[in-house]
């Protein structure tokens, strides 16, 4: 099933393709022009997942996005303080190649303008065989997970073209900030602005940031937290240069954008944004490219201030019904459809916030079920706080599986928050079923999958004794003779039938109707252990705990019973015991096979 996000995102690159304002960076190799049509859009999530729609593979210039990832190299190179002494920190306010020096210092205000970005690749130096610039398309390829190239004839256009920037190279060098040749720092930065990536590599490098400087795909460490935190914070205040006051206003996300028509955006965490337009505004920033960070941020509810807690996955387990039986002791032939087909019903556990992130691992996990399961608990009990993004991506998945004929299924627990109400319908008016626990969810499932695979729910049949499967084992006169020795009960819902503490009442078989047998916990609270249907018995095991009641039997609706009573059985102990002894013999067959399945059932029945 395709993802409501990949499928925002396709929307959304329609929208925002027909703006037309803007013209593309004049500065290129001869047959190398942009096309002011081509239009791509990539998430990258902090686990490595990527979502991309458009012109996503397309190789451009990643010019002054560039400056960032130097920027973190020079500070894993020298440290805070090396680096503080040649560019500040604070934004400018200024357009990326404004010669704007402090009056008593001669630093560049910070490293996202040209002269800053300067000041960086003139400290930037050669090391284990690699030459500066080699160093510096490393850290690019290590952030993006693929080996990246600098382009020579794009370098060479650009050398051309650069009479400001060599101005700005000598101005810095004749007040010290460069130290070396001003020249070789132009071209190290020069030859790092002509690095080819594509929208991919750029999210990929965002997520990279994003994910403290570990890139997603590799688990490489390509920074350390400390050098991310710096960048970043940088980059939010200066990255969008004259424009970064709107864009933290409007957007909220540290960003960089580059005349080759690339915007990077980081949401610390969560995910890396990338999109590729080539037509520019009056400050150098790709039309598309604002527009579609504003409207991922307010749809997707990415500003910094709404997606501040923790990024990481949402789905805490997956698991099939099969793993989780209800509490309904099933017959022998509804089990074996469960068996059969407890692999279309999927428990999907969620815990967090719900917010980008923790959306966004939720969706995926859905859309990425086999298309045969046809039952999707969500297990909500442990999400905390949510956005609006997580309603409209609920509503948007339960409708895209009612559409195919599958099922939500939502456990919300106690106090569902109010975008868990359930009230949304998909497209056949069907309202999505909403349950406080996870056993009512799975027995829910339960008894739809039997519906469908054929084995209707015990709850609609009425077993005579002499059908019992407890009883199976005997022959039909000594069934007949055995029902003939029982006293008929009738019970209404709600009616208690047997109470714990009571001494051995007899054995009783549910005839029609079903019966909660229930217990107390460690914390004095009551809990339900299960509940029987028509054709099972209960009673019997009471014999083996001093013949008291060790649990309450609660009617569930209308209930009717047949009872051997203890008088009864006296009765035929003594005027038959040959059909005593096979009498209880069946019993025992048929109480081991329930102690059995409650033995297996215990430990994953304690989530419930």
């Amino acid at each position: 099933m395709e993802s409501p996000i990949q499928h925002y995102l396709e929307q959304l690159l329609a929208e925002v393709q027909h703006l037309g304002a803007g013209v593309p960076y004049g500065v290129h190799p001869g047959g190398r022009e942009p096309r002011p049509e081509d239009f791509g859009i990539c998430l990258a999530t902090v686990d490595g997942r990527v979502y991309s729609v458009g012109v996503a593979d397309q190789e451009f210039s990643i010019q002054s996005i560039s400056k960032p990832f130097s920027y973190g190299l020079a500070l894993a190179d020298y440290g805070f303080d090396a680096v503080d002494e040649k560019v500040d920190v604070e934004p400018s306010g200024d357009p990326f190649n404004q010669i704007s020096l402090a009056p008593d210092t001669g630093r560049p205000p910070n490293a996202m303008v040209n002269a800053g970005a300067l000041a960086m690749s003139g400290m930037i130096r050669g090391g284990g065989g690699k030459s500066a610039v080699r160093r510096i398309v490393d850290t690019y390829s290590r952030s993006a997970g693929r080996a990246l190239t600098s382009s020579r004839s794009v370098f060479d256009v650009e050398m051309r073209q650069s009479d400001r920037n060599h101005s700005l190279a000598y101005l810095l060098s004749s007040v010290g900030i460069i130290e070396n040749d001003p020249t070789r720092a132009l071209e190290v930065y020069l030859r790092q602005c002509a690095v080819q990536v594509t929208c991919r590599d750029l999210a990929l490098m965002a997520a990279t940031l994003a994910n403290g400087g570990t890139q997603p795909l590799t688990g490489e460490e390509v920074f350390g937290i400390d050098v991310v935190e710096r960048v970043l914070s940088v980059m939010m205040t200066s990255g969008m240069y004259d424009d970064a006051g709107a864009w933290v206003s409007s957007v909220g996300m540290p960003a960089k954008s580059g005349v080759g028509g690339g915007t990077l955006a980081v949401l610390p965490g969560q995910a890396g944004l990338a999109v590729f337009s080539p037509p520019l505004d009056g400050h150098g920033n790709s039309v598309r490219g604002l527009e579609t960070c504003r409207r991922l941020s307010r749809d997707m509810e990415m500003h910094f201030v709404r997606a501040a807690r923790s990024g990481r996955s949402a789905v805490r387990d997956t698991r099939e019904i099969s793993q989780l039986p209800s509490r309904v002791r099933r017959t022998l032939e509804e089990a074996e459809v469960l068996e059969q087909h407890g692999h279309r019903a999927r428990i999907i556990e969620v815990a967090g916030d719900l917010f980008f992130a923790g959306t966004e691992s939720l969706v995926r996990a859905v859309s990425e079920l086999e298309e045969t399961v046809a039952f999707v608990v969500l297990d909500l009990r442990q999400v905390y706080d949510a956005g609006r993004l997580a309603r409209q991506m609920l509503t948007d998945l339960q409708h895209r599986l009612a559409a195919t004929g599958r099922e939500m299924v939502l456990v919300t627990g106690e106090e569902a928050p109010a975008f868990m109400a359930g009230d949304d319908a998909g497209p056949d008016g069907s309202a999505v079923p909403v349950f406080r626990g996870l056993g009512e969810a799975v027995e829910h499932c339960e008894d739809a999958l039997l519906a469908r695979y054929g084995a209707p729910p015990a709850v609609t049949e009425r077993v005579l004794v002499t059908d019992s499967p407890a009883l199976a084992v005997l022959g039909e006169a000594d069934r007949h003779r055995l029902a003939g020795l029982m006293e008929h009960r009738s019970h209404l819902d709600g009616d208690i039938i047997r109470r714990v503490g009571q001494r051995f009442g007899g054995v009783h078989f549910i005839v029609a109707g079903r019966i909660n047998t229930i217990a107390t916990d460690p914390d004095g609270e009551r809990v339900r252990l299960n509940t029987l249907g028509a054709g099972m018995t209960f009673g019997e095991l009471a014999l083996g705990t001093s013949d008291r009641q060790e649990t309450t039997e609660k009617a569930v609706g209308d209930v009717e019973l047949m009872v051997l009573t203890p008088e009864a059985i006296e009765v035929l102990e003594s005027e038959d015991p040959a059909l005593a002894l096979q009498l209880w013999r069946a019993l025992t067959r048929d109480a081991y096979t329930l102690v059995d399945r409650y033995l297996r059932e215990a430990a994953v029945r304690l989530t419930y």
